[in-house]
């Protein structure tokens, strides 16, 4: 949502701008300047990477205009259904949550957080970690692997915006290029009347007008935010990853849960407060469900 609202104040001040020193909006409308710098620029975009690359950035673009998938609730939902988790674990043995990581979409405690089902590489991530636990890896090795796995997601997800960044640094030299062809056309068109050369130098200059805000205000901006977006599903890798190896090192579940809380970024921490009733509440349900 904030980025649309970014979008529209970008473009509408300067149209405003423009409109207050009574400019001409009909001399800025060029679909040739913008079929020029818009498509060699979605030509190098798809020269210089694979197809895979692609669709992350199509994907990633869709998500700039939702909101954030890891917010708060999103931590306490997550921490608490891993307390439950731990929980199992701590009193019927590692060997007990073997059902719930192979079929997570079966288990009655994943399935009650749909939204962490719903983000598969989370999910995975969570599964097969607690599957190679049980399987009696050591916790160092084990951490190790963790660390192994975020690195490579975190190079895998900033690929596609690494590559929307490149595309977005080329949009002003493209927009030199469409000038330049416009300086051509107007060479080509000396002789003629006036009103004619003056509306083709304003329509090349109109080119290197285009390439610079559609850089600086549009696609730079789109893909500083997919970049963010990628940090913070590295921090909630980060912080499943701190819940797990501390329960696997002989804390409790409660402590575990705790340390995770800790590592969570401070703008979605939950307090100590919200995530001990979060808990509590689960497990009051729990003990109902099983009286």
């Amino acid at each position: 949502m904030f980025a649309i609202i970014g979008i529209v104040v970008v473009f509408g001040c300067v149209v405003a701008g423009y409109l207050m020193e009574h400019g001409n909006l009909r001399v800025l409308i060029q679909p040739a300047e913008l079929v020029i710098i818009a498509g060699a620029a979605v030509g190098t975009l798809l020269v210089a990477n694979p197809l895979h690359i692609i669709r992350k950035i199509a994907g990633g673009i869709g998500g700039v205009f939702g909101g954030s998938n890891f917010g708060k609730q999103t931590y306490i939902d997550a921490l608490k259904m891993m307390y439950d988790l731990l929980n199992k674990a701590r009193k019927d043995g590692l060997m007990a949550l073997e059902a719930d990581v192979e079929e997570p979409e079966k288990s009655p405690i994943f399935s009650k957080n749909p939204k962490f089902l719903k983000n598969h590489h989370v999910c995975l991530f969570v599964c097969d970690s607690l599957r190679m636990a049980i399987t009696g890896v050591d916790v160092f090795d084990l951490d190790q692997m963790l660390d192994l796995d975020m690195e490579v997601h975190h190079h895998d997800s900033t690929q596609p915006t690494a590559a929307l960044s490149t595309m977005a640094d080329s949009l002003p030299g493209l927009g030199i290029v469409a000038a330049v062809l416009g300086v051509v056309i107007t060479m080509g068109a000396l002789g003629g009347p006036p009103e004619e050369i003056d509306h083709k130098v304003a329509a090349a200059l109109v080119g290197t007008f285009l390439g610079i805000l559609l850089c600086y205000g549009l696609i730079g901006p789109i893909a500083a935010n997919m970049t963010k977006s990628a940090e913070e599903e590295h921090a909630f890798l980060y912080v499943m990853r701190v819940l797990m190896v501390s329960f696997l090192k002989g804390s409790a579940p409660i402590m575990a849960v705790e340390v995770a809380r800790r590592a969570v970024p401070g703008h979605v921490r939950p307090s100590f407060k919200e995530l001990e009733a979060a808990c509590r509440g689960r497990s009051t349900e729990a003990a109902a469900a099983s009286a």
